[in-house]
């Protein structure tokens, strides 16, 4: 059975199509009208081995924080229901990534009970058209949409866009390994499900 999930998401803010497949090959179509939110998202496919493809139109008249916000809603609510009942998955992971001068740490546990820990600076307010406070806002609406519990750190970093992708591939690495079938189809918890 293919883990795959479509989404459709409609509000005066955005329109969101997501479609994510677990067991992909890294292919990759983002069109959120932000193009390093896209270069991120497109990251977090092609490191993460997921087939991805997002379209999303948003008020960017306003600023991106609607359309960031909402496409990790979508994400988040994709990824879980491709999921199902998450019996067999490995459950957690945990990833270092460097991305030249800047060091990004993850680790998750798709639990059930969401929770963000966000310990992460930035430099300066925008990267592009994208506001760089916007990170936290996208990983905050996955994990709780998701259903994980989410910790995520930058080291250090002087260079924003490296730190940045280096937090959304250490996301796509850890998110990779946790989604992995154990290989004896029980759920991975004492109670008996997650």
């Amino acid at each position: 059975m293919a883990r795959k999930a479509e989404i459709k998401r409609t509000t005066k803010e955005t329109d969101i199509e997501i479609v994510l497949e677990l067991d992909g090959s890294g292919k990759a179509e983002i069109n959120t009208g932000i193009g390093f939110f896209d270069h991120m998202l497109t990251a977090f496919a092609v490191h993460g081995g997921f087939d991805l493809t997002v379209n999303c139109k948003g008020d960017l008249y306003v600023d991106g924080h609607h359309t960031v916000e909402d496409v990790g809603i979508c994400l988040g609510k994709a990824l879980s229901e491709a999921l199902g009942d998450k019996s067999g998955i490995m459950r957690y992971g945990s990833a270092f990534i460097p991305m030249d001068e800047a060091l990004a740490f993850c680790s998750l546990d798709i639990s059930a009970r969401p929770f963000l820990v966000f310990n992460a600076f930035f430099l300066g307010e925008r990267i592009g058209d994208y506001d760089t406070c916007l990170t936290e806002e996208f990983m905050r609406a996955f994990a709780f949409n998701a259903g994980i519990t989410l910790h995520l750190r930058n080291e250090y970093g002087k260079n924003d866009h490296h730190i940045t992708e280096a937090l959304f591939k250490s996301l796509a690495y850890a998110v990779k390994q946790a989604v992995c079938i154990s290989g004896n189809g029980a759920a991975l918890s004492s109670k008996g499900v997650i």
